[in-house]
């Protein structure tokens, strides 16, 4: 991954997993070690999906930069949809307290989106390559004098 990608992916990642450490601590509190647990679980797999996609999405943008738009917004409904599958899948386990497990889900999407948009503003991408011009000699058109 570029520097500028792995940038994103640090700035997005390091609030989700402390929001994650937050909710782990208070399922720990309210729900014991299970809730703990299910917060933990919740949180990895927010990161997994999420970073996941965010390797996706920049390499269809240096890949097909014309479907990058597209690709994007399909690429966030359908984490968010695997996400609420996740949820109905262990929304009965007895491995984990299903309530912190979708607690710290809900709470950790929020956070990676909200981080994830706040790096994109505040990141210095450059709309147009400075040394594209020097590369191609632009030929002048109409008839010589």
């Amino acid at each position: 991954m570029p520097s500028q990608d792995t940038r994103t992916l640090l700035q997005s990642a390091v609030p989700t997993a402390a929001v994650g450490a937050i909710v782990a601590a208070v399922s720990a509190v309210v729900a014991g070690g299970k809730g703990a647990i299910g917060a933990v679980v919740g949180t990895l797999v927010v990161i997994a999906f999420m970073g996941l996609g965010l390797f996706v999405l920049q390499r269809t943008a240096k890949s097909l930069p014309q479907l990058f738009q597209a690709m994007g917004m399909m690429l966030y409904v359908a984490q968010l949809l695997l996400l609420l599958v996740f949820m109905g899948l262990f929304k009965d386990t007895d491995l984990f307290n299903p309530r912190a497990f979708a607690a710290a889900l809900v709470a950790a999407t929020i956070v990676w989106m909200a981080a994830q948009a706040r790096a994109h503003m505040k990141a210095k991408i450059l709309y147009v390559e400075p040394d594209s011009d020097k590369s191609e000699k632009q030929e002048k058109s109409g008839s010589p004098q």
